[in-house]
């Protein structure tokens, strides 16, 4: 493989991931639907420390940067689902 593919891949690998997690995005967007003003600013913000570490990640070539948007669904699941289950959150 040559060097230069070696070196690209994982920043394609990495713009790939950022695609996916502002998908992810759209679902921590709409989530005020559900989830209470309260939880709901700080799943904000944990998303977007996502993006920023996302975007340090591929600065550096990391391949764990393909991990972050995963970390970003589960988490939004166990927050939504979570919330609706133990705490009563109703649309």
């Amino acid at each position: 493989m040559p060097s230069d593919l070696r070196t690209a891949a994982p920043l394609v690998a990495a713009a790939f991931a950022g695609g996916v997690h502002l998908v992810i995005g759209y679902f921590y967007l709409v989530s005020g639907l559900v989830v209470p003003f309260y939880a709901l600013v700080p799943l904000w913000a944990w998303w977007l420390f996502l993006a920023v570490l996302l975007v340090r990640l591929a600065i550096r070539g990391s391949w764990w940067a393909v991990a972050i948007p995963l970390v970003a669904a589960v988490s939004w699941f166990l927050v939504v689902f979570g919330g609706g289950q133990l705490l009563g959150w109703t649309a």
